[in-house]
């Protein structure tokens, strides 16, 4: 396979109300992997229109997940950051993508059933075809590392899967094009961190989500010092203290996400936390937990509310990673249509 140069995507759908789960579980790894990598983060508005979206409240959840990233951390001067329906590469790729991948393999994936549940045969034709686009996401830039939740593990195997048939089904126009044995990278899943799945502060079984009708399930990005507080405080626990050892979160899943939310938040591990709070009350970890938190988060919500009202500013943002975007889509369409052997310009 002909060398790629290491690069990150990923993506975060404008969906509204991000939280805690998305920060600890996305956006905070994309900070960090800024330092290691050259990267590109997109907001997947394509990918939010897989169910309704009311046309202004899209738009403005756009620009929300724009200020996210921004005021988290990520430096769109030196990074790309965009959104996807401005790079039509995305939508051009995917579709060759649906007729490389197989019915079985999108049969196979656990989200889908999950979204659709017993209406499956109501659902978009693009919510079974979701994990196509998403390796369209990915592999348009030919990525070589994607952070990623567990909960999308799945689909990242499925991206390497329509990788490696790619490449065996064109292998002999590969090589006559000078490809080599391959073109698009078998990319990497990056799934690290004591907080890579968050879950409700309401239910330990559960994971955070925006869709939870309690908004005290989670806690917003937006929200201010006294809201995080609060949220805290009324977290379901358990009546026993902190076990002093990791394994002894093992049977208390509320007990597990508090402390896991602890030490991602202050980059540590889960043992270091018991070590310090190990044996002690919940009311006093709790404590500790809200002044962690409401320093950590409420930088975030404020940067994110100054941002947010300069619509232009975000809008120009995403217009300048758009077109930084587009030199690098533009670039692998052209290949892949060569490979395909589809006559172009």
């Amino acid at each position: 396979m002909a060398a790629v140069a290491e690069r990150v995507f990923s993506g975060v759908q404008p969906t509204g109300n991000l939280h805690l789960g998305n920060y600890l579980g996305a956006i905070k790894r994309f900070v960090e992997l800024q330092e290691r990598f050259d990267c590109i983060y997109c907001v997947v508005d394509l990918h939010a229109i897989t169910v309704w979206q009311e046309p202004e409240e899209l738009k403005r959840h756009t620009r929300e997940v724009t200020a996210a990233f921004i005021a988290c951390g990520i430096d769109p001067k030196k990074h790309i950051v965009f959104n996807q329906s401005q790079v039509s590469g995305h939508a051009e790729l995917a579709w060759i993508f649906n007729c490389v991948a197989r019915m079985g393999w999108l049969n196979r994936m656990t989200q889908f059933k999950e979204k659709a549940g017993k209406d499956r045969e109501n659902v978009s034709v693009g919510l079974f075809a979701y994990p196509d686009l998403m390796a369209a996401d990915i592999l348009l830039y030919r990525a070589t590392h994607v952070p990623v939740g567990e909960d999308q593990k799945q689909h990242l195997e499925l991206t390497r899967d329509i990788a490696q048939k790619f490449n065996t089904d064109f292998g002999p126009s590969l090589s006559g094009l000078g490809f080599g044995e391959g073109y698009f990278p078998l990319t990497e899943p990056v799934i690290a961190g004591p907080a890579t799945r968050v879950m409700s502060l309401r239910d330990g079984s559960k994971k955070m989500s925006k869709s939870d009708a309690s908004d005290f399930s989670r806690i917003n990005l937006t929200d201010d010092a006294e809201a995080i507080a609060g949220k805290v405080r009324r977290a379901k626990t358990d009546p026993e203290p902190l076990p002093s050892e990791e394994a002894g979160l093992k049977e208390r899943p509320e007990a597990d996400n508090l402390v896991g939310i602890y030490a991602a938040l202050l980059d540590g591990t889960k043992q270091s936390v018991l070590d310090q709070f190990g044996g002690g009350q919940f009311s006093t970890f709790k404590g500790a937990l809200v002044d962690l938190a409401v320093e950590k988060l409420s930088p975030i919500a404020g940067e994110m509310k100054r941002l947010m009202a300069d619509v232009s500013a975000i809008d120009a943002i995403l217009a300048d990673g758009a077109d930084r975007a587009r030199v690098i889509a533009d670039k692998t369409i052209a290949d892949v249509k060569d490979i395909v052997g589809m006559v172009r310009r």
